[in-house]
């Protein structure tokens, strides 16, 4: 489904600026509204077109544009990806493919670190609510001997950790780790090495205690370090 209930995605007739720019923030709007989660493939060209009230010229313009930041990806023969949720998060990933892990961790404990601070004190109850699934959702994945999903899941209660600072410029930088995220975690030998510290984080929010929180991330990054 792409756009509202109605199945559109309304454009501005009231500013001067080109219907490409429109067609563009169109689909910026699907993509951080999560109608187009990252790694699946957007409509095609007609039906973008009528979604979103322009030519298929217009679209294909716009099409470009965005895969010129790398926030889509086309593939010839296959279609178009979202790649990134953002221009902010296809820029870090770009930047992340090009530096060494112990560069992805100093950056992780700094951007972490504060994060966790910040969702110590200002994280709402149904941030809290949010992070209690993903905390069960990862035991339940060890339990189940599941390593995708746990990958999943404590993919996204690092982003979850983030998401409740409610700071959306730091939740949109953030979002450019999630691929790097994955390829650092892993289910060796069927068990949860790092359930004490993840637990430590989430009790420290919970507790809306920001140096316990602080320290309870830079123990996690130290841990999975070495």
């Amino acid at each position: 489904m792409i756009g509202r209930k109605d199945g559109t995605v309304p454009l501005s007739t009231t500013t001067p600026r080109s219907l490409v720019d429109q067609a563009i923030d169109g689909m910026r709007e699907l993509l951080a509204d999560g109608e187009w989660a990252v790694g699946t493939r957007i409509p095609p060209e007609p039906e973008l077109a009528t979604a979103l009230g322009v030519s298929r010229n217009t679209v294909r313009e716009a099409v470009r544009a965005l895969a010129h930041t790398g926030v889509l990806e086309v593939r010839r023969g296959d279609g178009t990806y979202a790649a990134a949720s953002n221009e902010v998060a296809a820029m870090m990933r770009r930047q992340l493919d090009r530096v060494g892990l112990q560069h992805v961790l100093e950056v992780r404990h700094a951007i972490e670190t504060q994060a966790a601070a910040l969702a110590a004190e200002r994280r709402s109850e149904d941030d809290l609510q949010a992070l209690t699934a993903l905390m069960e959702r990862r035991a339940a994945a060890v339990a189940a001997r599941d390593a995708d999903a746990f990958a999943d899941a404590d993919t996204e209660f690092h982003l979850g950790v983030v998401t409740a600072t409610h700071n959306p410029l730091l939740i949109e930088l953030y979002a450019g780790f999630e691929g790097t995220l994955r390829t650092m975690i892993h289910l060796d030998d069927e068990t949860d090495e790092l359930a004490d510290e993840h637990a430590a984080v989430f009790d420290a929010i919970r507790a809306q205690d920001a140096d316990a929180a602080m320290a309870a991330v830079t123990g996690l990054l130290h841990t999975l370090a070495r």
